[in-house]
């Protein structure tokens, strides 16, 4: 049905083949949990070359008889809230990134037509979802997926009540529960030997949804795809009742002394000390001859000084050997963001390394 090019923020993009049945048994699963109508309207915001954006606004709406209405450019704050005010849209599918230059530049009253606001393509923060319902009263739904899934591949849902039972959708950090036609499991990363509910491990994939493979890439396709289970290259935990917790991209750890470092931890800390929901500090990771790959701070005015965040790793929780140098932070005026609207950490990578 279609070729999608992966994202790229991590590394270099790979022509991804979906089938007519990979996107059907996506859009059927969605449908199941969120079912859009003719009553509903959406914001098509998302640009149709990112798959959260070809199968979210462009074939679910279609499918399913959804008006839509679009803006061809996401990073125009003051447009899209206009956009969502003047139609009196009912869903807005945006990223974390986007949602929070949403947040600044809307009013109360803005968002008031919304009934769903789904984010995807990098991790929700709490804070930005806090932020989010206590100024609008809605809270965004984590999504997740990938590329080459289709994309979709959990949601975090509204709780409702069955039966007079109360049903929890969603729960804090989580991205919810695997869509109905999607398997899950989460394994070690030495052994692949499945890991035990509450334990962090690799997640892998199975269904309708995985790709047929990658374009001109049998050997690519085969290191990522086995005995039909996909590998998301995602560190992630599973609890008792099926929900899912990312805890970061493989990719975005590294290995110092033996030891893997997640990026993330580091971010978290940082962010946290910061104040601040917008994000103003990303971590990346640069050669070093001695143990292989050091962390380094990529950090915007926003953030403050390098002293006092070197000083804020130092005086935290966090090992040692996960504090970045001194000399291994970097100020930049603003972070660079791909047309996708998620943080671009491959220009980043290569701005500390020069």
């Amino acid at each position: 049905a279609c070729i999608i090019f992966s994202s790229g923020s991590t590394g270099t993009p790979k022509g991804v083949m979906l089938s007519h049945a990979n996107l059907l048994s996506n859009i059927t699963a969605l449908q199941q949990v969120i079912p859009f109508s003719s009553q509903d309207s959406i914001a098509g915001i998302l640009p149709l070359f990112h798959s959260f954006g070809y199968l979210g606004t462009l074939w679910w709406p279609l499918l399913s008889g959804t008006k839509t209405v679009y803006h061809p450019n996401p990073l125009q704050p003051a447009q899209v809230v206009k956009l969502v005010r003047d139609e009196k849209l009912t869903a807005l599918l945006a990223t974390p990134t986007l949602l929070q230059t949403y947040l600044r530049k809307a009013e109360e009253d803005d968002f008031r037509s919304l009934r769903y606001v789904i984010t995807g393509g990098e991790k929700l923060p709490e804070t930005l979802a806090d932020s989010f319902e206590e100024k609008f009263g809605l809270r965004p739904l984590q999504g997740y997926g990938a590329t080459e899934l289709s994309p979709v591949i959990s949601l975090s849902l509204p709780d409702r009540t069955v039966e007079g039972v109360r049903i929890a959708g969603g729960k804090p950090s989580s991205a919810g529960h695997p869509l109905t036609n999607v398997a899950a499991r989460v394994v070690d990363l030495e052994t692949g030997a499945p890991r035990p509910a509450g334990e962090t491990g690799l997640l892998l994939i199975k269904g309708p949804n995985v790709m047929q493979g990658y374009l001109n890439a049998p050997e690519k396709t085969a290191e990522v795809i086995r005995d039909g289970w996909y590998n998301t290259g995602d560190i992630a935990r599973m609890d008792e009742e099926g929900f899912i917790y990312l805890t970061d991209r493989l990719a975005r750890f590294s290995k110092i002394g033996g030891e893997m470092v997640p990026h993330g931890a580091v971010e978290e800390v940082l962010q946290n000390a910061c104040g601040t929901d917008t994000p103003c500090v990303a971590v990346v990771s640069v050669r070093d001859n001695e143990k292989g790959e050091q962390l380094a701070v990529c950090y915007t005015p926003e953030a403050g000084d390098a002293d006092i965040l070197h000083a804020i790793l130092k005086n935290s929780r966090l090992p040692n050997l996960w504090i970045p140098r001194r000399s291994h932070f970097f100020a930049v005026p603003e972070f660079p963001m791909l047309g996708t609207g998620k943080l671009d950490l491959c220009t980043l990578r290569r701005l500390v390394s020069n």
